[in-house]
């Protein structure tokens, strides 16, 4: 007999602190049916972790609204590489994944360095007279965002036109969305289409060392390349993907560490640790909370059947604090060695960019951790009101 949940995403108390809610949530059972959004819910690694497996289960683009015409944010969709299954996906995959290939996380390693310097050198300069600095504005949105710039080689001049674009489109994913935040993501999107079509048409007449260039040289076995469309919606992709999670990570993990100062003072007696707490810093306060998909046929997912057509979600911050997998999985270890997180996905989606997320999560502990010493909280932490991309708005801190 399935089980349903009565669980408010979206209630403020949820997005606060979502995880004693799936902890109770869980033991009622691990997957649930939630009218109100239509779809099943899971709520343990073991059954998210099928989720994101299961080959009949898909990703399938519908527009959420069809008789509001968004032709530009439809466009980033229904050519992405997240938002197709085989055989469309293997191909996209195999491109994308060949143009990554040559070289471009290692090529990037000490320019992220020296991005992470840079930006501790503006976090120094503004709190060198005691004052409070927002790390997220300061430190940790800048960063990523500066990194994907650099992979697409996005010259420096127009860097600041990414973060807009990307902040308006992703909140489109969340489940409250108003007509002034879809005007505001299909204007994002058409003007983001509309820059990286010039971009390619640049690196088309001369290419470079960055990731455009490969893109658009690689070809698969068949000599077939990515079509401009699939080349734009890749590098949206990568920028909304990317950047925003890299971002909460820093911003969910700098707050977590400054709640735990045994674990701060752990990782900086000793620097080995930085690889594993950084994956820490993923599962204990998951950037992306919820990630959906289709029964592309009649499924079986622990003790419920996925109708063809149902949805289901994989409650990515549930299954990532699942005792049955993390002992004592609500505490936050920095040197847990075992730690099988869903946080980059798992399957045929799991995150293509993983690599390159964490040389820029570990590099950026690094260097917050080397550049300040007495690095503490000032005030409490401003977290986002939305559910399904977690993170902090503004984060308060002294150096």
């Amino acid at each position: 007999m399935s089980v349903a949940t009565s669980l408010e995403l979206t209630s403020p108390e949820v997005v606060a602190d979502p995880y004693p809610y799936f902890s109770a949530a869980r033991e009622q059972g691990s997957v649930q049916w939630h009218d109100g959004l239509g779809m099943w819910l899971t709520f343990t690694h073991r059954a998210a972790n099928a989720v994101l497996r299961a080959r009949t289960l898909g990703r399938v683009w519908t527009p959420r609204w069809p008789d509001l015409p968004m032709p530009a944010f439809a466009l980033i969709h229904v050519n992405s590489l997240l938002e197709n299954e085989p055989p469309a996906h293997t191909r996209l995959r195999r491109l994308i994944a060949g143009a990554f290939a040559r070289g471009h996380v290692e090529r990037l390693r000490p320019r992220v360095a020296e991005l992470a310097e840079r930006l501790a050198d503006r976090v120094a300069d503004a709190g060198s007279d005691g004052s409070p600095v927002d790390l997220i504005a300061t430190y940790a949105e800048p960063l990523p965002v500066q990194v994907i710039a650099e992979l697409l080689g996005v010259p420096e001049a127009d860097w600041h036109l990414l973060r807009p674009w990307s902040n308006a489109i992703v909140k489109m994913y969340e489940y409250e969305v108003s007509a002034a935040q879809r005007d505001a993501a299909e204007q994002a999107s058409a003007e983001f289409v509309d820059y990286l079509r010039g971009l390619v048409a640049d690196r088309r007449r001369s290419s470079g060392d960055d990731l455009i260039s490969s893109l658009i040289a690689e070809t698969d076995g068949d000599g077939a390349r990515l079509s401009e469309d699939e080349l734009i919606t890749t590098c949206t992709l990568l920028l909304n993907a990317g950047h925003e999670a890299t971002v909460n990570v820093v911003g969910n993990g700098v707050t977590a560490l400054l709640a735990h100062p045994e674990q701060l003072a752990a990782v900086r007696a000793d620097g080995a640790l930085v690889p594993s707490a950084v994956e820490e810093l993923i599962r204990y306060d998951s950037p992306l909370q919820l990630f959906e998909r289709t029964a592309l046929s009649e499924t079986a997912i622990g003790a419920v059947v996925v109708e063809q057509g149902q949805k289901i979600a994989a409650l990515l911050g549930a299954a990532n604090r699942d005792p049955a997998v993390f002992p004592n999985a609500d505490r936050f270890d920095v040197t847990r060695a075992d730690n099988p997180h869903l946080g980059f996905g798992a399957g045929i989606h799991f995150c293509v960019g993983a690599p390159l997320a964490r040389v820029e999560l570990q590099t950026s502990l690094r260097t917050l951790l080397r550049r300040f010493p007495d690095l503490a909280l000032h005030s409490v932490p401003q977290r986002r009101p939305e559910f399904v991309i977690r993170g902090v708005r503004s984060l308060p801190i002294t150096i």
